[in-house]
């Protein structure tokens, strides 16, 4: 048996920073547990390879059960199996959210103003310091180096047809087009295991444990004193003196809390699994952004497909630059489909190649792909238990468009990212209308997002505050257990959640740590 005094489930972006921060303090042990292997493959570290680690070792792949309203399509949806989690396979755009994000969710302690010291503590900026950025943290955040010219064909595209321009999405204002920032340090993926456990590593009081797959959470009394995992076809425990931590993710987590017995009573009960806290939140709530893809080919040889190149892979290795260190979307933009709207509900994305199933498919030509991403879904998922075996994959329905309003501002959307592909500046990339609807009828929109609108691969919602945890993310009918990751958010983010569920274990560390003044349980739970 081992022990330590805290053991923290998962080793993505919560739980790499969560093993970083809490391992500071020398008199206390740390166990960070990760299902899949470390992160050593030279693919996790080449911007443009991301695709390549889909389905992989490195992958959970999991799908969605049919979804209705996608003419009952299984969706893809990857995430991280390895050291720093998603982070190791993302394409790695640094986007925070936006202030009316944070304000919404009505969490104490949880506001834009609670966040931003958290989101810059991370940040090392090579723009410099400002109101809204720093340098001198752990996480990378560069300007990309692939500058592919499609990429700025596309954002003059967009101020041609209305739009304003934004260098800075995270900063006054998210509205506008632009490039990203990326989370690349001299062209290589800077993933949260980069960023914050590589470093730790080295601590006597930070152990690291790969390749265990954690069974369930151990609750004696009502308190959580540590997991049990499997190793080699060992079964191991782990106990915990202080906290078990669940980073896990949107799908893992829920899942692992019903496997320990905290979640909806009788559908525990249905699969033998003894009831520890009855909670029929857990797994509800489920979020994403779907993305509608347009792809448009042409004759210019310039795409990523072409990047692997002697002379690319030479840049690459010299100077961090080219076609290598590409990310996949490295432009795009936020907007609102309407002028009342508090903030933007979409977010385009463009990526300089042909994007197509998902990521799985194969480029058979030079293109452009970018489209619309919801960010604001009406529609609520829920994550479940498929059996009672603790190796199955978790039973995930994201109930895409099962509200309407999400079509509507899929199609009204569309019909944006259509009148972006019109304009003077994307002649030259979009000769071949490749994967487009068949006109801009209301019916042929319709059809045209059903068939091929995917997820962009941002899960949130299913442990929130308010509901599984409480402001301290601490899980209600349980003593010292925790969930700590992008579950825990009570509605999605505008944007890329990655640099938002840093900036949640942030906040997370000082308040395991008692660096921030504690709330009293009573207090906390009643929210």
């Amino acid at each position: 048996m081992y022990e330590y005094d805290y053991v923290i489930v998962g080793a993505g972006s919560a739980g790499c920073v969560l093993a970083a921060r809490l391992s500071q303090d020398p008199a206390v042990n740390v166990c960070l547990i990760e299902a899949g292997p470390a992160d050593t493959a030279e693919n996790i570290h080449v911007p443009v390879a991301f695709g390549r680690l889909f389905r992989t070792q490195f992958d959970w792949d999991y799908s969605t059960h049919e979804e209705g309203e996608l003419h009952r399509r299984r969706v893809y949806l990857p995430r991280g199996r390895v050291l720093g989690g998603t982070s190791s396979i993302n394409t790695m755009v640094y986007i925070r959210g936006n202030r009316a994000d944070f304000d919404g969710w009505g969490q104490p302690g949880w506001g834009y103003d609670d966040l931003l010291p958290y989101f810059k503590r991370s940040e090392d900026n090579e723009r410099g310091e400002s109101e809204y950025h720093a340098t001198g943290g752990p996480l990378a955040v560069s300007e990309g180096r692939s500058n592919n010219p499609m990429s700025a064909a596309f954002v003059e595209a967009a101020t041609q047809a209305g739009y304003p321009t934004n260098d800075d999405f995270n900063g006054a204002t998210q509205d506008g087009f632009g490039l990203f920032q990326v989370n690349q340090r001299d062209g290589r993926r800077c993933s949260s295991a980069t960023a914050f456990l590589h470093p730790a590593l080295d601590r006597p009081n930070l152990t690291v444990q790969t390749d265990v797959h954690v069974h369930r959470v151990l609750i004696e009394n009502g308190r959580a004193v540590g997991v049990v995992g499997n190793w080699l076809d060992e079964l191991r425990t782990i106990r915990a003196t202080r906290e078990v931590i669940v980073c896990a993710g949107a799908y893992n987590s829920p899942q692992l809390l019903m496997r320990s017995g905290v979640g909806p009573a009788a559908q525990l009960t249905a699969l033998g699994i003894p009831v520890a806290a009855d909670n029929p939140l857990v797994g509800q709530n489920l979020q994403d952004h779907l993305l509608v893809p347009l792809v448009f080919t042409h004759s210019q040889p310039i795409s990523l497909i072409a990047a692997g190149q002697p002379e690319h892979i030479q840049q690459f290795i010299e100077d961090g630059r080219g076609p290598m260190t590409a990310n996949g979307p490295e432009a795009g933009g936020f907007v609102r489909t309407h002028d009342a709207l508090p903030a933007p509900d979409v977010e385009f994305l463009a990526a300089p190649v042909m994007f197509i199933d998902s990521g799985l498919g194969m480029p058979t030509a030079h293109a452009l792909s970018y489209g619309p991403s919801m960010l604001t879904p009406a529609s609520r998922g829920q994550v479940g238990l498929a059996s009672d075996d603790p190796t199955a994959k978790p039973w995930i329905s994201h109930n895409y468009f099962s509200d309407p309003a999400d079509l509507d501002v899929a199609v009204e959307a569309t019909r944006i990212g259509l009148h972006i592909a019109r304009q003077k500046a994307l002649g030259a990339y979009t000769e071949g209308w490749f994967r487009t609807p068949a006109s801009d009828s209301d019916r042929d929109v319709r059809e045209f997002v059903r068939s091929y609108a995917h997820s962009i691969f941002h899960p949130a919602g299913t442990c929130a505050i308010g509901a599984v945890v409480d402001p301290e993310l601490r899980v209600t009918g349980v003593d010292a257990l925790r969930v700590v990751d992008a579950s825990v958010m009570p509605t999605i983010i505008r944007g890329n959640p990655n640099a938002a569920t840093i900036a949640i274990a942030e906040k997370a560390a000082d308040l395991i740590s008692g660096a921030v003044a504690r709330q009293p349980r009573a207090v906390a739970a009643a929210h």
